[in-house]
C-alpha cells in the first residue's frame, strides 16, 4: 500500500532521546536518580573527495606519464582501450524499481521505489541528488590508489545491456587501469546481483562499492540521526550501527565475517550480502551535503563495502518490512533494531501486525486495542501498587507524628536512626512495602520501552491513517497537534485521581507539572506513540475509578502525640 510521510524539519533531539529524557525526569522525581550511556571506536583518516573537474584532468593525463610498472608473474594480460563513445544513460524498470544508470563512472543517478511514496505523492527516491555535485554517485569505486580511483569513477564505460532489460554490464580499460561492473535485477524482487572487478597492470586490486551523500527517505523525522552505516557481526551476533557523527573525525574501517553490510534509515535499507567473500571490509564515512535545494548542508553518513579484487554481492535495496525481509533472506531481519527489550518488542509487533491484517485493518485502532490488552494484563500489578498507596495514605498521620517528634534533629544525630527504625516498624506492622507503589511502574518500563521501539521502527506505520492523523509514524500534520494536548489533559486528570502518599511538598509541586513535561517531549513524537500513551491514560482513568470504588480505605487508629527532646550537647 502506498505510504506518504509528512515533510518535517529535522529536530535537535531524536524521538528516542526525548522519550528517554522524559522517563529520566519522571523517575528522578520519584527516586532522585539519573542515568547516562554511550560507546566509541577509533577513526582512520581519509583523503577528501575529488571534484569532477579534478577527476577529469586526472583522467586526461596519459598513462605514459607514470613510471613504468613491470607486471608480476601472476598478472593476466591487460586488454587494450575499452571505453564508451559518449555519455549514455540506461534505465532498469521493474515492478518495484526504476533505476537510472549512467556510463560515466558506471554509477547510479536515481533509485526509485515504486510502492513507497514521498510527501509529494511521487515514488520515493533513495539517492540524494542534491549531493551529487559534491560526492561521487552510488556504486562508485573506492581504492587505495587515489589516481586510479579518480580515473575509474569518471571514465566513460562501455555498456552492454541485458537482452531482457533487467541488467547491464559496464567495462573500462585504458591499458593500465581496468574495471568491470555488473548489475542484474529481478522483475519482482528487492534483491539485485552486483559484482565489481578492478585490475591494475593485469593484477587484481582490492576495491569497495560506495554509496555516499545520504541514503533513504529525506522527509523522515530527524533524518540525519536516523541514517546509519550498518553491518551484522556474526562472530558476536550483533548489529553494529555507525552514524555520521561517529565518522566526523575520519573514516571508520572494520572487517570480518559479516552476514550483511550497508546503509539504512528508519524504514529503508541498502544491504550487501556476501556471496563468495569469506570476509568483508566496511567503511563508515561522513559527508557534508545538501538534503534539500534551499537548505543548508547537513552531516550525512555514507558506506563502502567490499575489500576483494572481485566482489560479488546480492544487494537488498528496499523497505525494512519484516515479511519482505524474511522472504528475501532471513538474515536481513536483523536490520530491524528492536532495542534492549527485543524479546518483548518483537512479539508485541507480531500481535499488532496480526490484529491489523486479520481483523481491524487499521493500525491506529490496532494500537488502541493492543494498549487496552497490555493494560488489562498489567492490571493486577497496578492493583497491588494502588493498594500499597492506599495503605501509605492511611499511615501518613502516623509518619507525620513520628517526624514531628524527631523534628529539628540533625542528619548525623543518633536519634535519626531511631526515627527511621520507628517508621520501618510501622510499615512492617501494617504490611506496607514503601516501594510498593513505585515498583509496578518500574516493572512496566521494559514494556513501555518495547512498545516505543515497535511504534518507531516498523515501516507498517509509515503512511498509516487514523481519523485525522495522516501518518502514524510522524507527528500530526495539523498546525496544532491535538493528540499530545488531549494526552496532557488526561494525564492531569489521572494524576488528581491517584494518591501520592509520603511525597515531599517540593516533589509534589514538581509532579503537578509532570504532564506538561511529557506534553513537551511527546509533542513532536510519532502520532502512533502518542496514541499509545493517550490510550493508556484513558484506560488508567477507568481502572483508577474502579479501584477507588471497590478498594476500601484501610482503617488505622490515629497516632499518639508526643515530642522527643533533643539530646544535650556534650
Amino acid at each position: 500500500m502506498p505510504e506518504i510521510p509528512n515533510n518535517q524539519p529535522p529536530k535537535d533531539m531524536s524521538m528516542e532521546t526525548r522519550l528517554l529524557i522524559a522517563f529520566v525526569l519522571m523517575f528522578a522525581v520519584l527516586f532522585a536518580s539519573q542515568y547516562l550511556y554511550k560507546a566509541n571506536t577509533g577513526p582512520i583518516k581519509t583523503s577528501p573527495p575529488v571534484t569532477p573537474t579534478q577527476a577529469a584532468e586526472v583522467a586526461k593525463a596519459p598513462p605514459a606519464a607514470a613510471a613504468p610498472v613491470v607486471a608480476k608473474a601472476s598478472a593476466t594480460p591487460m586488454p587494450g582501450a575499452i571505453q564508451g563513445d559518449g555519455e549514455r544513460e540506461f534505465t532498469v524498470d521493474t515492478d518495484l524499481y526504476k533505476v537510472r544508470f549512467v556510463n560515466k563512472g558506471a554509477v547510479v543517478r536515481s533509485w526509485l521505489l515504486k510502492k513507497y511514496l514521498d510527501h509529494t505523492g511521487k515514488p520515493l527516491e533513495l539517492v540524494n541528488a542534491n549531493a551529487l555535485s559534491k560526492v561521487v554517485p552510488p556504486f562508485a569505486l573506492s581504492l587505495k590508489d587515489q589516481h586510479a580511483e579518480s580515473v575509474l569513477n569518471y571514465a566513460l564505460y562501455q555498456a552492454t545491456p541485458a537482452t531482457d532489460g533487467l541488467g547491464i554490464d559496464y567495462e573500462f580499460s585504458d591499458g593500465k587501469n581496468y574495471a568491470r561492473k555488473s548489475f542484474r535485477f529481478g522483475k519482482n524482487s528487492y534483491l539485485v546481483q552486483v559484482s565489481t572487478e578492478v585490475k591494475q597492470n593485469g593484477t587484481g586490486v582490492p576495491n569497495l562499492i560506495e554509496w555516499r551523500g545520504g541514503f533513504g527517505d529525506s522527509t523522515v523525522l530527524n533524518r540525519v540521526a536516523e541514517q546509519h552505516a550498518v553491518y551484522y557481526d556474526l562472530s558476536n551476533s550483533k548489529l553494529v550501527i555507525k552514524d555520521a557523527k561517529a565518522a566526523k573525525d575520519g573514516t571508520i574501517t572494520s572487517s570480518g565475517n559479516y552476514s550483511f553490510a550497508g546503509l539504512d534509515d528508519r524504514f529503508f535499507a541498502l544491504a550487501f550480502l556476501p556471496k563468495d567473500n569469506t570476509s568483508v571490509e566496511v567503511q563508515a564515512l561522513k559527508d557534508d551535503a545538501l538534503i534539500t535545494k534551499d537548505g543548508k548542508e547537513e552531516m550525512v553518513v555514507g558506506a563502502a563495502v567490499g575489500g576483494d579484487a572481485v566482489n560479488k554481492f546480492s544487494a537488498f535495496v528496499g523497505p525494512k518490512d519484516i515479511d519482505i525481509l524474511q522472504k528475501v533472506d532471513p538474515k536481513l531481519q536483523q536490520l530491524i533494531d528492536w532495542g534492549y527489550f527485543g524479546i518483548i518488542a518483537k512479539p508485541l509487533f507480531l500481535a499488532l501486525h496480526w490484529m491489523n491484517d486479520n481483523y481491524i485493518h487499521s493500525y491506529g485502532w490496532s494500537i488502541v486495542l493492543l494498549t487496552i490488552a497490555i493494560n488489562l494484563l498489567l492490571f493486577p500489578l497496578r492493583l497491588t501498587g494502588l493498594k500499597s498507596q492506599r495503605k501509605m495514605s492511611a499511615l501518613q498521620p502516623h509518619i507525620k507524628s513520628i517526624n514531628e517528634r524527631y523534628k529539628g534533629l540533625k542528619l548525623n544525630d543518633p536519634k535519626k536512626q531511631e526515627q527511621n527504625a520507628e517508621i520501618m516498624d510501622l510499615y512492617k506492622k501494617h504490611g506496607v512495602n514503601p516501594a510498593g507503589g513505585c515498583l509496578p511502574m518500574v516493572l512496566q518500563l521494559p514494556i513501555l520501552w518495547a512498545i516505543y521501539k515497535v511504534l518507531t521502527v516498523t515501516i507498517e506505520l509509515r503512511g498509516a491513517h487514523w481519523l485525522w492523523v495522516t501518518d502514524l509514524s510522524q507527528p500530526e500534520a495539523l498546525a496544532i497537534h491535538v493528540l499530545p494536548l488531549i494526552m496532557v489533559a488526561t494525564q492531569f486528570f489521572m494524576q488528581q485521581m491517584t494518591p501520592s502518599p509520603g511525597v515531599d511538598p517540593a516533589q509534589a509541586k514538581m509532579m503537578k507539572y509532570m504532564p506538561l513535561m511529557f506534553g513537551f517531549f511527546f509533542y513532536n513524537m510519532s502520532s502512533g506513540l502518542v496514541l499509545y500513551w493517550l490510550t493508556g491514560n484513558l484506560v488508567g482513568i477507568v481502572q483508577q475509578s474502579v479501584i477507588n470504588r471497590i478498594v476500601p480505605t484501610p482503617q488505622i487508629e490515629p497516632p499518639k502525640t508526643g515530642v522527643v527532646k533533643k539530646r544535650p550537647k556534650g
